[in-house]
């Protein structure tokens, strides 16, 4: 490692960056609350055009002066598997609601979360070779930083216990609403796909390593904080292809393709409303790929700490909008034992890397 690279380490800044990016992937739907009169599909274009090539692009533009050089001497074979590893995660996110439908929140959540966290913490890493795998489990960074992945999952899987209970105890005709298609073996296989192609996010951001460099050494060289954002627009650029050609056909399929022009809604605050929905969504890997200099060779935590705190935030923000009002003592146990865990899972990946 490069002195210049290790000036940059900064652990506990690190983990302080990845759990902002889960403050934004918690709360970035909350303006979509604001939009009227507009299909799904309509509002969640717009989020899409915003926040998987606008907002990237501009930054890349701001902090990577040589972006487009970068791209342009960039391994092809390389950009191709991020731009295909952003698809794939797009493909992931379509079939996030059907996993839920089939379900539930709860039983939901820990699954397919749970091994979007598991698959995009763990497999990346043994993706570069023995050595890094060696790395996990025989150093002692390497070893508190896998445990604190384990805690994370733990966590995750707690808080949909949580989750589950909460289902089981709402009134016959409310649970009917949840899970009113509730079908375990098809929810099981829709989980293992949307949550392993969910993950190929972690698998592009992580996958561009020579890119990255070449954002280092390009005249005029990237500083090495923002490096990862050249690799960031090849990635979101996959899924945008992904999401913006499913919305559109909805468009043409539902009628709903005039949304965009309409007079009897309140159309510029509409476009307003998704936009910023779409910048709150892309802060959450913008704060990944700029945390990960500050971990060192530990950097592949980074996706667990994303995927923990933006679930403890989530179940924050429901527990301050009275979400979980009224529910029995073993299910705010449960959701507080996993938040807590949460909380632990972090604190043992900031203190992880300082041990070696």
């Amino acid at each position: 490692m490069s002195p210049a690279a290790t000036s940059t380490i900064n652990p506990p800044l690190g983990i302080l960056i990845f759990m902002l990016g889960g403050l934004a992937g918690a709360t970035f739907y909350l303006p979509f609350k604001k939009v009227r009169g507009w299909a799904w599909e309509s509002y969640w274009f717009v989020y899409a055009v915003t926040g998987l090539v606008l907002v990237p692009w501009i930054l890349a533009y701001l902090t990577s002066p040589n972006v487009l050089a970068v791209l342009h001497a960039a391994p092809r074979g390389e950009l191709l598997y991020c731009f295909l590893c952003g698809a794939a995660w797009g493909f992931g996110g379509l079939t996030w609601g059907l996993m839920i439908r089939y379900l539930g929140f709860g039983l939901g959540l820990a699954m397919g979360a749970g091994l979007t966290s598991a698959a995009g913490t763990l497999i990346p890493p043994m993706l570069r070779g023995s050595e890094a795998i060696r790395a996990m489990f025989t150093t002692a960074s390497g070893i508190v930083s896998v445990i604190a992945a384990l805690i994370s999952l733990a966590g995750i899987v707690f808080v949909g216990l949580a989750g589950m209970s909460k289902e089981q105890e709402l009134p016959e005709e409310e649970k009917r609403k949840v899970i009113a298609e509730f079908n375990f073996r098809k929810g099981v296989l829709v989980a293992i796909f949307s949550g392993l192609m969910s993950s190929a996010m972690s698998f592009g951001l992580q996958g561009g390593r020579n890119i990255e460099a070449l954002a280092r050494t390009i005249d005029p060289p990237t500083p090495i904080n923002w490096a990862g954002m050249p690799v960031l627009v090849v990635v979101l650029l996959g899924g945008f292809l992904v999401n913006a050609s499913w919305c559109l056909l909805l468009n043409l399929r539902n009628g709903s393709i005039a949304d965009y022009v309409r007079h009897d809604v309140p159309l510029p605050a509409n476009f307003l409303w998704a936009a910023l929905a779409g910048a709150i969504w892309c802060s959450q890997f913008i704060c990944f790929k700029t945390g990960e200099p500050k971990m060192g060779p530990t950097s592949y935590i980074g996706w667990a700490v994303l995927m923990a705190s933006s679930i403890l935030f989530s179940q924050l923000l429901a527990l301050w909008l009275g979400e979980w009002r009224g529910t029995s003592r073993r299910t705010i146990s449960r959701l507080v034992a996993g938040l807590a865990l949460l909380i632990v899972s972090a604190a043992l990946a900031g203190w992880g890397p300082s041990l070696d």
